[in-house]
Formats: C-alpha cells, sequence, structure tokens
C-alpha cells in the first residue's frame, strides 16, 4: 500500500478527446476520503504536439505512436499509473513489462501501473461493464445481443456480456478483421456461447434480444448515432458505454421507443473503483464514488 502521509499519488488518463471525463473528480474526491493527496491529469493525445510530454502546454495532437514517449515521461515524473482510453487500450500493449491475466484474455488494457520500474497492464472495464448492466437490468434478456464495436473497450464490453450470461453474440465493427479477432478469442473462452461477426446489422437487430454500444460514436467528440434509429424496437434493451454526455443520442432515441437502457455511468464509476484500488493499495467506497458520480449531474462536465 502507498503512504498516505508523505506524498502526492499522481496518476492519470491517457487518451483522445478526454476534456470532459469525470475521472479526475472521481479519483480525486476518493482520495481525499480516504486521507490520501491524490493528482489525476488528463493526458490528451488531441491537446499535445508532436515531440510534447504530458502535461506539458498543448499542441496540434499526436497518435498512439507518441505512448512511449508518454509513459517513459510520466514514470519519470513519478507516477504511480495511468488509466488508459481510446485510441490506446490496445495500442499500448507492446509497451509494458507485463498484463494481468484478464487483461491477456481481452487482449486489453485500461490501466497501467508503474512500481519498480514495471508497467503491469490491467483492464477494470470488464468487471465495471458487468457491474453496471447487472445493477441497471437484472432482468435483461441475454437470449441474443448485438454489439457494436471491437476495439479496446469492445473486447471487455463482450466478454462481460458473456460472462453475464449471453447466449448469442454477434460482433459489428468498420474493422472486420478486427471483429472476427475478438470473435475467435471469445470463442473458446465461452464454448456454451455462439460468438459471430456480423454482415447485416438490420438482420441482427430484427432477431436480437438488445444492443450493446461500444463505440465512440454520441461522445461530445463524435456526436450523432451509431446505427439508423429504426433498427431499435421495443423489445431490445440498450447498453451505452458512453458517460460523456451521460444521455447519449442513442439512449434518449431508445427511451423514446420505449427500450430498458443502461448508461455509460455505471461502467465508468466501476472500473474506476478498480483502477483506484490498483494504484493506491486502498480499498475505495463504491457507494461513495456512484453518489459523486450523480451528483456531477448529466453533461459530462
Amino acid at each position: 500500500m502507498l503512504d498516505r502521509s508523505t506524498r502526492t499519488i499522481q496518476v492519470g488518463l491517457i487518451g483522445s478527446g478526454i476534456q470532459l471525463s469525470r475521472s479526475p473528480a472521481m479519483h480525486e474526491a476518493e482520495g481525499r476520503e480516504n486521507g490520501v493527496a491524490l493528482s489525476y491529469e488528463l493526458i490528451d493525445l488531441d491537446r499535445l504536439g508532436a515531440g510534447a510530454k504530458a502535461g506539458h502546454g498543448a499542441g496540434v495532437g499526436v497518435g498512439v505512436e507518441a505512448l512511449g514517449d508518454i509513459l517513459r515521461d510520466v514514470e519519470n515524473r513519478g507516477f504511480a499509473g495511468v488509466n488508459v482510453t481510446h485510441p490506446a487500450k490496445q495500442a499500448v500493449i507492446p509497451h509494458l513489462h507485463a498484463l494481468s491475466p484478464e487483461a491477456e484474455a481481452l487482449g486489453a488494457v485500461n490501466t497501467v501501473v508503474l512500481r519498480d520500474g514495471r508497467r503491469i497492464g490491467h483492464n477494470t472495464d470488464c468487471s465495471g461493464f458487468a457491474e453496471g448492466f447487472r445493477r441497471a437490468l437484472p432482468q435483461a434478456d441475454l437470449s441474443s445481443a448485438v454489439q457494436l464495436g471491437a476495439g479496446g473497450a469492445g473486447a471487455a464490453v463482450a466478454h462481460a456480456m458473456l460472462q453475464l450470461g449471453t447466449k448469442q453474440l454477434t460482433i459489428f465493427d468498420n474493422d472486420a478483421a478486427r471483429a472476427e479477432a475478438l470473435a475467435q478469442r471469445l470463442s473458446p473462452l465461452f464454448p456454451k456461447a455462439s460468438v459471430d461477426v456480423g454482415d447485416d446489422l438490420s438482420a441482427a437487430m430484427a432477431s436480437a434480444s438488445g444492443l450493446v454500444h461500444a463505440t465512440p460514436t454520441g461522445t461530445a467528440a463524435h456526436p450523432g448515432l451509431p446505427l439508423p434509429g429504426d433498427f431499435l424496437d421495443t423489445r431490445h434493451f440498450v447498453a451505452e458505454i458512453v458517460y460523456f454526455p451521460l444521455e447519449t443520442e442513442l439512449l434518449r432515441l431508445a427511451r423514446a421507443k420505449g427500450c430498458a437502457t443502461v448508461d455509460g455511468g455505471g461502467m465508468a464509476v466501476f472500473q474506476a473503483v478498480g483502477a483506484f484500488r490498483l494504484f493506491t493499495g486502498i480499498e475505495p467506497d463504491a457507494a461513495r464514488m456512484l453518489a459523486h458520480f450523480a451528483a456531477m449531474g448529466t453533461s459530462g462536465t
């Protein structure tokens, strides 16, 4: 466990278009409640200049090729760890020394612990999504679900849906090879379920009991709907991972059609619970973190 009294615990978030993230507020507030001076920094790839270091000014933006430099910089500055979000959850893996069993199984990382000169990748997205879904839709029909997105978050969400009991999961992604790779990774882990790559979204939605959305569409940086609105029907549950804004266009439409819905807030909070524990060695109060998240309202700011 980290010493609560002698220094500030520095952590951060690496990703693109993350200025509305609630992670800094959640982590810093929970730190204060535990008597910890914790500083949570946003390291926005969109605001870094070529060759810029994390935490130094704003630039024209960089891509995942900057991850190695960013990780070296935060290590040099004494960070305890970083969260990782789109588009770096898979791209960060070659820069790490080891992965937790869950991160290894998922092929995606959302939390990197920096300790004793080593970078260890973890994934708290899977358990975070599962807990949020379980609480919001305990009676959901999991016979057949369509998932949009097979990236880093998508891998965690698909794993969670299968753990929750989904019998048939059909995955769609703009990159068909990525969707196929995810399906091939998951199928042996869940032999009693059917995990397929979809090629006809309209037909898949017509036979599905629910929709899981795991792409950046609907965020403040990428507004809009991830699928045609007329594909949704009252019988569908709709689960969203986007939480800024908390009320996405997809959720507004789904609720207007009478669908049961779960917003991205539960995943945001419960993945943060897991990350806080990894960063600090302190057991956070999940109920308190949920309450703090709710107190921030629905805008995502």
